[in-house]
């Protein structure tokens, strides 16, 4: 199927159903968009556990915690399976979960499954992008291709 249309502020949030990890979900249960009706939600999508990029990003709302609190359920999205998350949290202790999609449903839903390239060689990858959902399930702010260490402070900027 073709691309679908990038998702924009106002748009629908695409409803997901997966495995958290971590946060209060400990070694995993399932959680759906539905769960957190009324109450603002911070999707972040990232390549990989565990790299340069990723771990700085990760570390980064890990730092600014305490400004999050109360303020928004986030989780990270990526397409790594519930064991790498588990350990990826336990080695930089990461305060929240982490979703795993590895039947990229949810990436490809929110558009951020994409052809990427690394030295020359094309690839399909997670694109580093963060969508914040408002309690009316809409989406009220989307930030793409996001600078692992200006992460925290955009989103929290929104919220």
């Amino acid at each position: 199927r073709t691309m679908s249309k990038e998702l924009q502020p106002g748009d629908k949030a695409p409803a997901f159903k997966t495995t958290a990890v971590g946060g209060d979900y400990g070694d995993g249960k399932t959680v759906s968009l539905s769960d957190f009706k009324g109450r603002t939600v911070v999707l972040y999508f990232y390549p990989k556990d565990d790299t340069p990029g990723c771990t700085k990003q990760a570390c980064g709302l890990r730092d600014a915690w305490k400004d999050f609190a109360g303020k928004a359920a986030v989780f990270g999205v990526s397409i790594d399976p519930p064991r790498s998350h588990a350990k990826f949290i336990t080695k930089f202790s990461l305060p929240f979960p982490l979703l795993s999609d590895e039947d990229r449903k949810i990436v490809e839903a929110y558009g951020v499954w994409v052809e990427k390239s690394m030295y020359g060689k094309k690839y399909m990858g997670n694109e580093r992008s963060t969508f914040v959902i408002g309690p009316d399930g809409k989406i009220k702010a989307v930030f793409r291709k996001v600078k692992p260490e200006e992460h925290a402070a955009q989103v929290l900027a929104v919220l």
